[in-house]
């Protein structure tokens, strides 16, 4: 399904600080604007923005979509019209682009038909975003659904529990990641199991996902034992998830957002002073060192690079190249391939999509290696 343009073995030297990417420069007369969740939905992704801002002053505006987008769909789009109608602003990047997002894109077009416009993590109909922003970014969602198994199997799992909802399970990256970690399940002979979870977006908000999942997955360790993974598709649901899955001793071996900073510090009662926000290596020895006090070293993972800041920060230095006419027009794969490994840190794996409706060539599937932390 998809057809590979670069694999290089990410290894454990992308844990460094993202601040690797281009230094800021003054005097610039164009604006770049980003888009993101609240601090409700994601707030690694708030946090990247403000720091691209903190690190390019007024070149950089911010804007957010609601918490409750899937209902609030047209203060999606009138934000994100609203950076638009600023037209200073030459470039958007968008991460998550969630529902609504392609409706949004559509209305910028209309009036800014120049836009460079950079999706991340979208939420809508894969074949549809492709056609709607310049370049998007994701990880690879579909080897996926082989790895996080793979990893869990590696962990000592014997079961896999998936938590999800309707809205995403009518997302077909998400149906497909989802089949393939149940086919991969059956090759290695462990039980999979799908549990229905409360949508974040519905009327109980993030609190009814939560408090589920703090009592449900407990529950699910009683049934099925210590050696059971447990995965879910929504961030509000990672933190809780992370807390009973060591307090019950069973297996996470990542969020559905790979990233050190997602979830993992809350769940463990880290708190990372003004000074270190952003420090990679800081985060990760802070995460590594509560993990072995907690006995759990073995049984929790995550990806080595914040993937979601990843795509903020390069997002924005490569918007800044195009600006600044350092690229080869709007999709340049060298340049983006170099801004992607310069602000990782290290190696990435990059391929792109191919689906059975066309050959994406702006559409960047990510795939990483994952972390060890009982090393």
């Amino acid at each position: 399904m998809f057809k590979k343009v670069l694999l290089v073995a990410v290894s454990l030297m992308m844990i460094v600080n993202l601040t690797a990417c281009s230094t800021a420069t003054g005097g610039t007369k164009y604006k770049i604007g980003i888009m993101t969740g609240t601090a409700v939905q994601n707030e690694e992704e708030l946090r990247a923005a403000e720091k691209m801002q903190k690190k390019y002053g007024d070149m950089v505006t911010l804007t957010t979509y609601p918490a409750k987008f899937t209902t609030e769909t047209e203060t999606t789009i009138s934000n994100l019209a609203a950076l638009a109608a600023d037209k200073s602003v030459k470039a958007l990047v968008i991460v998550q682009a969630v529902v609504g997002s392609a409706a949004a894109i559509d209305k910028v077009r209309a009036t800014r038909p120049d836009m460079l416009i950079i999706a991340g993590a979208p939420g809508e109909d894969r074949d549809v975003m492709a056609g709607k922003a310049d370049i998007v970014l994701q990880t690879n969602n579909i080897q996926r659904g082989v790895s996080i198994v793979q990893q869990a199997h590696k962990m000592g799992a014997k079961k896999f529990v998936h938590y999800s909802f309707a809205r995403h399970m009518s997302n077909q990256d998400t149906v497909d990641r989802k089949n393939l970690m149940e086919k991969t399940c059956a090759e290695l002979g462990m039980e999979f199991i799908f549990a229905d979870a409360p949508d974040p977006t519905g009327e109980g908000g993030t609190a009814a996902t939560q408090q589920f999942i703090m009592e449900d997955v407990p529950r699910k360790i009683k049934e099925h034992g210590k050696d059971t993974a447990f995965f879910g598709t929504n961030c509000s649901m990672q933190e809780p998830m992370i807390k009973q899955v060591i307090a019950g001793g069973a297996i996470y071996p990542v969020q559905c957002c790979p990233s050190p900073y997602h979830a993992l510090p809350g769940a463990l009662g880290i708190s990372i002073p003004d000074d270190k926000k952003g420090d990679l290596a800081f985060a990760m020895a802070q995460i590594t060192a509560k993990l072995k006090e907690l006995g759990a070293e073995k049984r929790v993972s995550t990806w080595p690079v914040p993937v979601n800041m990843l795509y903020i920060e390069a997002g924005v230095e490569y918007a800044k190249a195009y600006l600044d006419k350092q690229t080869n027009g709007k999709n340049d794969p060298v340049v983006f391939e170099k801004l992607m490994k310069q602000c990782a840190g290290g190696p990435i794996s990059l391929s792109t999509l191919k689906t059975d409706k066309g050959d994406y060539k702006n559409y960047y599937l990510f795939l990483s290696d994952y972390v060890d932390f009982s090393k």
